[in-house]
This record gives C-alpha cells, sequence and structure tokens, in this order.
C-alpha cells in the first residue's frame, strides 16, 4: 500500500499547480503526505485490528485518524469535514458522495483478501460510510480490484479488458491522449476531475501505460487535475505491477511520522506487499 502513500506525496505539491510534463523532480523538499496518506493508513489499521478480528465500525478509524491529523496539506474535502463534525456528535451517516476520496483510501483492501469477492466487498465497506453514491462505490471497488488482479499475475490486457467489462470504465485512450485534454474539470473541460468516474479511469491508465513504479506516477502527475490523489490511486495499482525501488521505498516513508510508518510497516509484513 505504500505505493499510494508515495504517489500522494509527489503530487502534493502539484494539485493545484498542475505539471504537463514528465520531467520533475521526483520527491521535492516541499512534498509532504496529505489526507489521501492519512485515511489510507487508517484503512490498514482497520483491516488489521478491526476490520478482520473485532469487525469495529470503519467509520471510527476514518474518524480518529481525521481528528489525530487535522490539518494536512490541502486538507481533508469540505463534506468530509462536515462528516467528522457529525460523527462527533454521534451521527454517522454518509453523505451520497461519488468523490475520488473513496478511491483514494483503498489500496489496503486490494493487499489484504484472498478472493475478488472479498475485495469488493470490502472495497463497498471502506467506502459506504461516506461515499455511499454507486460511482463512489464502483471507484474504489476498481482501484482495488486492479490491485487485487495484479498481484495474482493478470496481464496489463488482462486488467483493462476486466475493468472495462466489470465496471464499465473506457480504458482505451493513452496518456498521451489524455495528457492535452485533461485538467479539475476532467476530460475536455466537461467534467469533473475531483469525482470517481471523471480520475479513477484516468488513474488506471497512468498505471496500465507505465514502464515501471517510477513511470506510473510520473504518469499521473504529468496530466493534472488533482494530482495528490490521481498519484495516489495510481501508485496503489502501480506497486502491485512492479513493487517499488528501495530508494524511493525508503525516501517516502521518511516522510511519515513513526506512528504512521508503523502502521504501514505492519501491514507490509503482514500482507506480504514487499
Amino acid at each position: 500500500m505504500l505505493g499510494a502513500i508515495i504517489g500522494d506525496i509527489v503530487g502534493s505539491i502539484y494539485e493545484f499547480n498542475n505539471i504537463k510534463s514528465k520531467d520533475f523532480p521526483f520527491f521535492s523538499r516541499r512534498c509532504e503526505y496529505t489526507d489521501d496518506s492519512i485515511l489510507t493508513i487508517a484503512t490498514a489499521d482497520w483491516i488489521l485490528h478491526g476490520g478482520f478480528e473485532a469487525k469495529e465500525d470503519i467509520s471510527q478509524f476514518y474518524y480518529r485518524y481525521a481528528t489525530k491529523y487535522p490539518s494536512p496539506l490541502g486538507s481533508y474535502g469540505s463534506m468530509f469535514i462536515q462528516w467528522v463534525n457529525k460523527v462527533r456528535h454521534g451521527i454517522v451517516k454518509p453523505y451520497n458522495s461519488c468523490g475520488n476520496g473513496s478511491a483514494m483510501r483503498v489500496a489496503p483492501v486490494g493487499w489484504a483478501y484472498t478472493s475478488i469477492e472479498d475485495t469488493l466487498n470490502n472495497a463497498k465497506i471502506s467506502t459506504s460510510c461516506t461515499h455511499n453514491h454507486p460511482e463512489g462505490i464502483k471507484g474504489a471497488q476498481a482501484t482495488a480490484a486492479c490491485i487485487f488482479w495484479a498481484r495474482q499475475g493478470k496481464s496489463k490486457d488482462e486488467i483493462r479488458k476486466e475493468i472495462e467489462h466489470v465496471f464499465g470504465y473506457d480504458l482505451s485512450m493513452s496518456v498521451d491522449d489524455i495528457r492535452p485534454r485533461y485538467s479539475w474539470e476532467g476530460l475536455d473541460g466537461i467534467g469533473n476531475g475531483g469525482i470517481c468516474q471523471d480520475s479513477v479511469p484516468q488513474a488506471i491508465i497512468c498505471a496500465l501505460d507505465a514502464n515501471d513504479f517510477e513511470d506510473a506516477i510520473r504518469n499521473a502527475i504529468s496530466i493534472g487535475g488533482d494530482s495528490d490523489t490521481i498519484g495516489c490511486i495510481t501508485g496503489s495499482i502501480a506497486e502491485a505491477f512492479f513493487g517499488i525501488p528501495d530508494n524511493i521505498r525508503d525516501k517516502g516513508m521518511g516522510f511519515l511520522p513513526s506512528e504512521l510508518k508503523t502502521i504501514v510497516d505492519e501491514f507490509e509484513q503482514k500482507y506480504g506487499c514487499r
């Protein structure tokens, strides 16, 4: 799952300052982890300490992490902040979001389960406490499925066909096709780069078109739009295809505080991400 965190960190400084090029410093000194990394680690913590055994409601993990880390770079989404405030007062109710926050935090689900059925079911569980819109659930499930199928050794072509068939996403474009046409307003300015249906397919393509892990992240940042979240989704899938080079892994972990590193280490040791 560290691939998601690295994609988030690398993309953190380009979210509101898009760069339409793959030629940029991979780790800038200004990079930081954002809410994408925090909530991805919350998902891992739930799987480690709530999901399999106690079956503790995942919403409590998202609430605890959001209140413990209240001011990440770029902040949390406004609807998620409102949700946290309601949970604080005992109101746990999803808000029908199709935002790509569901897909950016789902990576651990793609690593933890041994069947596609359990993967899809737990992706839905991780999503539905906030993003219960069908498109929000679909975006998370498609991301987790890519990770699962890559772990199982399916080829990029096989995964492309599966995603198109099961989820109805059009993955026919290349990164070079997408780059000049994509922005925060989606493809050709007629969408919304912050929602699953206008960002998850592009993020998947960035991973499928890559030659290695670093190339996948560079693809993701280069198309613009919601750069940290697209980087996060792409990185989560690219890790399952390519692994992460040790130098990039060590550098990425260096951005995290020790308590977040501990969860990442525990998760990777248990579920064999390395």
